[in-house]
């Protein structure tokens, strides 16, 4: 383009060149120059309209290959951190998981368009097999001692996906967040005053307390299957639509009075323990050793 801008500056010269040279002092030729005049003030006027053009369509260029080149290298940085974090948790050491559970976490804090995807990874740690340690007073050699530190780094995961589900906190929360904890064995799930949008807990066990409370599920909230072997508080919490269906009550289970849910084909253990339904359900003999939860006519 700037090559045609100066092939026209330089033919309008011309013009005016050959014009002066050839006028013969007639009044008509002034009239003839002023004419000229007035054209090459068009052309130059035009040329310099269209290189400025030119300069600013480069330095937008410049400006948007500056960006790109900016987003690349945000991308590639980010794919490192993620892959060593990854290969962190796959360590035999818990605190080299630990240090990866940290780094995930501080990656998806300044990096929200890759919130979900750590989530994920986070999730599928949680899923992987797991055998909870014997009660504390009982741990006795090394195989105990790792078992008791697996544990440890899962319940890290757990909290740092549950303090970022809190709109309580806004630095902090990780908005429209989709949990996957099917199959998984979760020792002492904290959920209180969480907001997601689904969670999967189907087949999953809770060991010791389940606290959902005050918890808002703005779509689908599964536990199908789940197994609950301690205690289950659900007061007070918001479901966009839950299912129950299979679901095991082992322990105190609570849904206070301002919780609604269906809890078709659940059942619970035919045992002593204090328990609070969803208005409209209640217990009816089922196999023995065993209630099942019907709703009431």
């Amino acid at each position: 383009m700037a090559w045609s801008i100066g092939l026209v500056l330089l033919a309008a010269g011309s013009v005016v060149a050959l014009l002066l040279v050839l006028g013969s002092g007639e009044p008509r030729d002034g009239v003839r120059l002023d004419v000229i005049r007035t054209a090459s003030s068009i052309v130059l006027g035009a040329g310099g309209a269209a290189a400025l053009l030119l300069s600013a369509r480069r330095q937008r260029y410049a400006e948007l290959d500056l960006v790109h080149k900016d987003h690349d290298a945000t991308e590639r940085r980010v794919t490192e951190l993620y892959g060593k974090a990854a290969d962190q948790l796959g360590s035999d050491k818990a605190p080299v998981r630990l240090a990866g559970l940290y780094a995930l976490e501080r990656l998806a804090q300044g990096n929200p368009a890759h919130r979900q995807t750590i989530v994920n990874l986070l999730c599928a740690y949680l899923r992987m097999p797991f055998t909870p340690p014997p009660d504390l007073r009982l741990r006795v050699g090394v195989r105990d001692a790792a078992r008791f530190q697996e544990q440890e780094v899962r319940q890290t995961a757990t909290r740092l996906l549950s303090d970022h589900l809190r709109p309580d906190r806004p630095d902090a929360f990780w908005s429209d967040v989709d949990l996957d904890l099917s199959h998984a064995t979760l020792v002492k799930l904290t959920l209180t005053h969480g907001r997601l949008r689904r969670a999967s807990f189907v087949g999953a066990t809770f060991v010791g307390p389940a606290t959902f409370r005050g918890a808002e599920f703005t779509g689908q909230a599964d536990f199908r299957e789940a197994h609950f072997r301690g205690l289950a508080d659900f007061r007070r919490v918001s479901f966009g639509d839950a299912v129950f269906r299979g679901a095991v009550f082992a322990g105190e289970t609570d849904f206070g009075v301002h919780t609604a849910a269906s809890l078709a084909g659940a059942r619970a253990t035919a045992d002593r323990v204090r328990r609070k339904w969803p208005d409209g359900w209640a217990e009816r003999p089922g196999e023995e050793g065993w209630v099942v939860l019907v709703r009431e006519p």
